[in-house]
């Protein structure tokens, strides 16, 4: 009688542990691998949201949605998918573990992220002491107005015409007209050129500089 007590414990042992043996292998079983696809569009509009971040969580898993928010990868069932693109809230899916084939399309919904930043104040000292004394001794006459006037006054604008140079046009238009002149004149004597605007620019220029002047 206890030799058949003792079989049964055995037994009963021996079941126990194959129970715990296939409960274990069950969740260890691998999980399928299935083709993610879908399209990330925002909520207010269903426009397109580019170059969205899609990563598996808690994974280095990650990838990129195209310009057109479309993304296409390779996860398992039961992952959980994070959505994060700059402007818009975080979106979290979970692929479910009861597909029946091997490929899940989806389209995801992000809203945006409304950031409210405190207001800045900006000062041209390090405090605002530094600050008074600097405007209290800033020169007012010297403004933007009085500066454009400077600027912007005769003596001072024929002085910059003058040691001005051609721009590209101008030296283009001047090249062709003496390409025409050499091609309208070609054989015969071309005539004095007293007249020439050019010439007499440079000729001014040469006198300021001193070029006739005497060398000893």
């Amino acid at each position: 009688m206890k030799f058949v007590n003792n079989a049964l414990i055995f037994n009963s042992i021996v079941c126990f542990f194959f129970l715990i043996n296939a409960a274990v292998y069950a969740q260890k079983k691998e999980k399928k691998v299935i083709q993610f696809s879908g399209v990330v569009v925002t909520g207010d509009s269903l426009k397109p949201v580019p170059f969205t971040n899609i990563f598996l969580t808690g994974t280095r898993t990650a990838t990129v949605s195209d310009y057109y928010g479309f993304f296409s990868f390779a996860a398992e069932e039961g992952a959980e998918i994070t959505f994060s693109a700059v402007g818009f809230k975080k979106a979290h899916f979970l692929i479910p573990d009861t597909c029946n084939e091997t490929r899940y399309s989806m389209i995801q919904i992000l809203f945006l992220d409304t950031v409210m930043l405190r207001e800045a104040t900006v000062y041209a000292w390090p405090t605002r002491e530094q600050f008074r004394q600097a405007f209290l001794k800033m020169d007012n006459m010297n403004d933007d107005m009085a500066r454009a006037q400077k600027n912007l006054a005769k003596e001072e604008m024929e002085m910059i015409a003058m040691n001005m140079g051609m721009s590209g046009q101008e030296n283009f238009k001047y090249t062709m007209q003496q390409y025409q002149t050499r091609m309208y004149y070609a054989g015969g004597k071309p005539p004095m050129t007293i007249m020439d605007p050019l010439k007499w620019a440079e000729f001014v220029k040469a006198w300021k500089r001193g070029d006739f002047k005497s060398k000893e």
